[in-house]
């Protein structure tokens, strides 16, 4: 199982982005997806995680009402769009996967992104 992270940039204080993490050469179909963040100096954090069929999400406090995850399984891809962001959402973000949604969103899965860097600053 192998994770690829997209989509990370600088943006100002207030703008948007769209994190995505693909499958690559399998499907993400039966995989609890979730999303944490690491910031220098700090423990990995977790941001949001969804169910395998979409139908149970996660939000850390941190990120309710500005972040939306979502999963496209047509096209192997779960996403996370970031809204109204702030100089303390900067860190590098990782997408992980388990069958487990439990599982995932504590962080445990077995399968973890590379990894992609977030930056907000004016």
């Amino acid at each position: 199982l192998q994770l690829v992270e997209s989509g990370g940039g600088s943006v100002q204080p207030g703008g948007s982005l769209r994190l995505s993490c693909a499958g690559s050469a399998f499907s993400l179909d039966d995989y609890a997806i979730g999303w944490f963040r690491q910031a220098p100096g700090k423990e990995r954090e977790g941001v949001s995680c969804i169910s395998s069929n979409g139908g149970l999400t996660y939000y850390a406090d941190s990120v309710k009402g500005r972040f939306t995850i979502s999963r496209d399984n047509r096209k192997n891809t779960i996403y996370l769009q970031m809204n109204s962001l702030k100089p303390e959402d900067t860190a590098v973000y990782y997408c992980t996967g388990h069958r487990s949604y439990v599982t995932t969103r504590r962080g445990l899965g077995d399968y973890w992104g590379q990894g992609t860097q977030v930056t907000v600053s004016s």
